[in-house]
């Protein structure tokens, strides 16, 4: 199994909640760790049991979303749909200068609009989905990263670009 999904055999399956409220835009990212080589091999193998991947990726690329930015527009409503697909770690989603009025992980809402209070990250462990609702307040540029650092700082970032 850890070769398995340490080559990429996983994927998302999106199911919305009874009632979900439409959202201006939803993006769905998966976390996973990528090793390279040649699939399979000893090393690549080795690499997976030692937990040291060539990177921390959302959707199968380093920092793919740093030039290719997610675009929405101030005051849009958007679904963040965050999958930990490991085949290890699990992930702690954050976008930088905003805040999370909805959770929804793993089949139960954690915080809804209105309610009190907000969050910082969804933190699906590994094999756990969800998502995160947000509101932009202005124009300009969010990163949203992995806020376990050393994925961050591996790959697993990227950027909304906010439109006015």
């Amino acid at each position: 199994m850890l070769q398995h999904l340490g080559n990429g055999m996983y994927g998302a399956v999106v199911i919305d909640p009874p009632g979900l409220a439409e959202a201006d835009h939803e993006y769905v990212l998966v976390s996973s760790e990528l090793y390279l080589g040649t699939p399979g091999s000893a090393s690549q193998v080795a690499k997976m049991r030692q937990d040291t991947p060539d990177a921390w990726v959302f959707n199968g690329v380093a920092a793919q979303y740093a030039k290719a930015m997610l675009k929405v527009r101030a005051g849009e409503r958007v679904r963040f749909w965050v999958v930990a697909a490991g085949p290890s770690d699990g992930v702690s989603f954050h976008v930088v200068g905003t805040v999370f009025d909805t959770v929804y992980k793993e089949g139960a809402y954690l915080l809804r609009p209105g309610g009190a209070g907000g969050s910082q990250v969804l933190d699906p462990a590994v094999a756990q989905g969800g998502f995160a609702e947000t509101t932009f307040p202005a124009a300009g540029h969010y990163s949203f990263v992995d806020h376990d650092m050393r994925h961050a700082e591996a790959g697993a970032m990227g950027m909304v670009e906010v439109g006015g």
